[in-house]
């Protein structure tokens, strides 16, 4: 088993690389990057973009201030590489290509990149002016909290639930919880969110909840024990949208599992010997059931953590990556684009790795070390 493991941590290295060989190739020909943002902002193509984007790449600087530290705007010389450039001065091109790091040919920019990515520096954000890796780490708590939470609720009522389901199929139980699951998988979790805020977040009935934020203004005040149960209080309607919408699938993938172990002959030969329901439900049975829905883990967690969260996070004022990547991805900041790629792709192989490992701790007889990896 350890050299199955060191071989796949070997093998993210040239995954990861693969991944950002193509990524960095889509986006050096998708339109409207941050040259062409800047260029919109100084001809003022862009009021939007101005204001949306305040203080540029230094944080604290407007329009105006960009255009004087570039050296403003020249009458003289059309440069059409960019749209929207015509009119402008070359040099100032020159200078706004410099400042984003575009004066460089396209593969010497990948391989300092890849150079820094081994060191996990990301560079710095072209519109936040902050370093990327300094952005991930703060938004990384808020998108943590929603996925842990969201996946640990959705795997302990899915995986009894479907259990059930499969034990007592075709029964009233089965049959309403069924119509429960279907409303469940049939309406988005931000559907629910926002009736969640409408019944409990002061919108016209109940205010129990808070609308924004991970933790109170106040949070750094308070005791621990405090701490604690502000923290859940905020997080309490983010992770019940996130998981009424999460359950179904798994709940069903988890029944019909079960069925097809429960119908097949080891079972009845198992049942035949005397053994408890109990005893052949959860000594034979789980084993086997359990390995398709462990498959789907490292899917399920990465889907939640950073696709899922994405409008929970908007609805719910909650600045955490999957906010922070869509921000990056309108404004074409790269930087952030390619380090929350990175850090998105690595955990991601890293959970397959763990559902692996997780395979062998639920059935003993699967062997890694006798399979060859591709």
């Amino acid at each position: 088993m350890a050299a199955y493991i060191l071989r796949r941590l070997l093998l993210i290295i040239p995954t990861l690389l693969g991944i950002m060989i193509i990524n960095f190739a889509i986006v050096q020909v998708a339109p409207g990057g941050p040259v062409e943002q800047m260029i919109a902002q100084i001809t003022g193509a862009d009021a939007g973009a101005t204001a949306r984007l305040g203080g540029g790449a230094g944080g604290d600087m407007g329009t105006a201030g960009r255009q004087a530290e570039l050296g403003g705007q020249g009458a003289g010389g059309a440069e059409v590489k960019y749209r929207g450039a015509q009119g402008l001065d070359p040099a100032l091109i020159a200078r706004i290509e410099k400042q984003f790091g575009f004066d460089k040919p396209a593969h010497e920019r990948f391989f300092i990149m890849v150079r820094d990515y081994l060191q996990f520096d990301f560079g710095t954000s072209f519109f936040k002016g902050r370093p990327v890796m300094e952005l991930i780490l703060d938004k990384l708590p808020v998108s943590i909290s929603l996925g842990l939470w969201t996946t640990l609720l959705v795997y302990l009522i899915s995986i009894p639930l479907g259990i059930r389901k499969a034990v007592r199929d075709g029964s009233r139980f089965d049959t309403w919880t069924s119509a429960v699951i279907v409303v469940g998988y049939a309406i988005p979790s931000f559907l629910f969110a926002v009736l969640l805020i409408v019944l409990f977040a002061g919108g016209s009935y109940w205010d129990l909840f808070p609308l924004r934020g991970l933790t109170s203004d106040n949070w750094a005040d308070m005791g621990w024990w405090a701490r604690i149960g502000d923290y859940f209080w905020h997080i309490t309607l983010p992770v019940i949208a996130m998981t009424i919408g999460g359950f179904a699938s798994l709940t069903m993938l988890t029944k019909n599992s079960f069925l097809d172990e429960i119908n097949k002959q080891y079972v009845m030969t198992a049942r035949a010997k005397g053994l408890t329901e109990h005893r052949v439900l959860y000594g034979h049975v789980f084993r086997n059931a359990m390995l398709i829905v462990i498959a789907g883990f490292p899917a399920a967690f990465v889907s939640i953590l950073f696709t899922n969260s994405l409008l929970i996070e908007f609805i719910f004022s909650l600045d955490g990556l999957g906010l922070l990547s869509f921000e990056a991805l309108i404004q074409r900041d790269y930087p952030i684009i390619f380090g929350s790629l990175y850090v998105f792709t690595l955990i991601g192989l890293l959970m397959k790795l763990i559902g692996d490992i997780t395979y062998v701790w639920v059935d003993p007889r699967i062997d890694f070390n006798s399979r060859e990896v591709a």
